[in-house]
């Protein structure tokens, strides 16, 4: 019993030890990973590009940064310390890059901001795992998991009696006016979030995509008809609005 106190203590020093050793580093990347996959697990469970994989690399990454931003001035400069900050600040500078490549653009919409932001905030995680921050590192990933999942919840209840979606109204014309389209949908409770426009001079049809916000108790059927009467109009389509 007494040479299992030893080796627990011996192994908090180790891990809470300034300089970087054998034993800290291994826990520190340990650690990170873990942290890692459970964000990554969240981003999974939604059907992101960047899963449990991608976000376990990239806290161990940003960890093993940090232990090597520590380790070489301690190492062949003398300095047990050293400066954390030099290699810290070019994870960051990357992790923006990652983060880039996780947002995706189609058609007017970007994907993936969410993704882009829990990247960057995993690699935060993984570096203050490698400056031996644990605890703030541990509640740090608590609190993005109920940012992700919580707030997530909350937002949906915010949205109780309004639906977002996507109209796409497709004209047999070019050089339509699309001030008249968002005078229809405003004098109908539609508010527009967003909208953009694709002319097909070749085939002489526009097709006009409105990202809108509206109650459930809006007569769609009605407004529909109403947007045809302001140009020859081939098509509606309602879709829904893909979530972030």
């Amino acid at each position: 019993m007494e040479a299992i106190d030893v080796l627990f203590a011996y192994f908090i020093n180790a891990i809470n030890a300034s300089e970087v050793n054998l034993e800290n580093s291994i826990f520190k990347l340990i650690l990170s990973m873990i942290l890692g996959i459970a964000v990554g697990m969240e981003r999974k469970r939604k059907g992101q590009v960047a899963g449990v994989r991608t976000f376990a690399l990239i806290s161990m990454g940003a960890c093993m940064a940090m232990l090597l931003s520590i380790y070489v001035p301690q190492e062949y400069l003398g300095l047990k310390n050293g400066d954390p900050g030099r290699i810290a600040a070019q994870v960051v500078t990357g992790v923006g890059f990652l983060g880039g490549g996780a947002m995706i653009h189609m058609r007017g919409s970007v994907r993936g901001l969410t993704t882009a932001a829990g990247i960057w905030m995993v690699a935060t995680i993984g570096m203050s795992v490698g400056v031996g921050m644990y605890l703030v590192a541990i509640v740090g990933t608590l609190l993005i998991l109920v940012t992700l999942v919580s707030l997530e919840v909350w937002e949906h209840r915010r949205r109780i009696g309004q639906e977002s979606k996507v109209i796409s109204v497709k004209i047999n014309k070019v050089g339509v006016d699309v001030d008249e389209y968002k005078r229809v949908l405003k004098a109908n409770e539609v508010h527009i979030s967003t909208f953009y426009m694709q002319s097909n001079y070749d085939e002489n049809v526009t097709e006009f995509n409105f990202v809108v916000m509206y109650r459930k108790d809006v007569d769609l059927q009605s407004l529909f008809e109403k947007l045809r009467e302001v140009a020859p109009t081939k098509s509606i389509r309602l879709a829904s609005q893909v979530d972030i």
